[in-house]
């Protein structure tokens, strides 16, 4: 009769573990879609050359590393521009003090427009030891690289260690919307509520590793330091599927529902509101020191 009693007790527990996704282990409750699944997987020469810091860069069938010491840090640029699409890769973060330094993946077309550009960021802030990673997401439109961007900015923690393995990290950018992924799990969206809250202009897609010490980690508070040094980023498993700039004015961007339709399904919006409870850190439109002049959106 006892042992009856423990099983029924066990079994209550595991069916209030399962409908609850908070307590369960292996992250948020699945998407049930996995987009980057749908995009043709590309080696870095395939669709990417460097930009910066060649000396810092070194390939190895067909992904790419990356890093900053104290003379320099490193970047990439796709060698196409994009109207829209998916675009992700697979990184993996380096562990230890990092404070002070940007491990990226953003669309932006500062190069067209210097002074003037659009940008859409992951970013990973850098940390202290014991402490985890942040990944912020940002989205600007005609920033100028002064100190008057205006950013759209939401930052995360993430339900795993990310310098433990690769992971994916992906944006959706369509003329309507902007979604980011990780691991095909959709964790914020943005849409298009009017021309000047949205950036429309063609962009490529780059990533780096920079020293970002005057803001990165808890604000400034601490900064690169190169004992620690290099500070390495690692990237493979490309994605680039959209319209580029100068393909068909016919091209349809793509879609991460399981429907094929715009937007996402309820079960990926049910999914991201989990993440947004559980794991969301920051959110512009809540901070109550910004000029919500300047955010309508929100």
């Amino acid at each position: 009769m006892a042992s009856i009693v423990v099983y029924l007790h066990l079994l209550i527990i595991l069916m209030i573990s399962s409908s609850n996704p908070s307590s369960a282990q292996g992250g948020p409750p699945s998407p049930g879609y996995y987009p980057s699944s749908r995009f043709t997987s590309l080696e870095f020469s395939q669709g990417f050359r460097n930009l910066w810091g060649p000396q810092h860069q070194r390939l190895d069938q067909g992904s790419v590393t990356i890093w900053l010491d104290q003379n320099t840090g490193s970047g990439f640029k796709s060698h196409h521009a994009y109207r829209s699409g998916f675009f992700g890769a697979d990184i993996k973060l380096q562990a230890g003090y990092t404070a002070g330094v940007i491990t990226s993946l953003y669309l932006s077309n500062n190069q067209d427009h210097p002074g003037n550009h659009d940008e859409i960021d992951i970013e990973f802030l850098g940390t202290t030891p014991g402490k985890p990673y942040t990944l912020q997401t940002n989205v600007y439109m005609r920033g100028s690289g002064d100190g008057n961007i205006i950013g759209r900015e939401m930052k995360f923690h993430l339900w795993f260690d990310p310098t433990q393995d690769f992971h994916n990290y992906a944006i959706l950018w369509t003329p309507t919307e902007i979604t980011f992924f990780v691991d095909d799990v959709p964790i914020r969206r943005y849409t298009r509520k009017s021309d000047a809250t949205f950036p429309l202009r063609p962009m490529y897609l780059y990533g780096s590793v920079w020293d970002a010490s005057s803001w990165a980690t808890e604000d400034g508070k601490y900064k690169a330091d190169y004992r620690y040094q290099p500070f390495v980023g690692r990237y493979k498993n490309f994605k680039l599927g959209g319209c580029t700039a100068d393909g068909p004015a016919s091209c349809t961007p793509p879609s991460v529902s399981p429907s094929g339709s715009r937007g996402l399904s309820q079960q990926q919006i049910l999914t991201m509101q989990w993440v947004q409870r559980n794991y969301l850190v920051y959110n512009y439109c809540n901070d109550p020191k910004r000029n919500h002049i300047q955010i309508p959106e929100c």
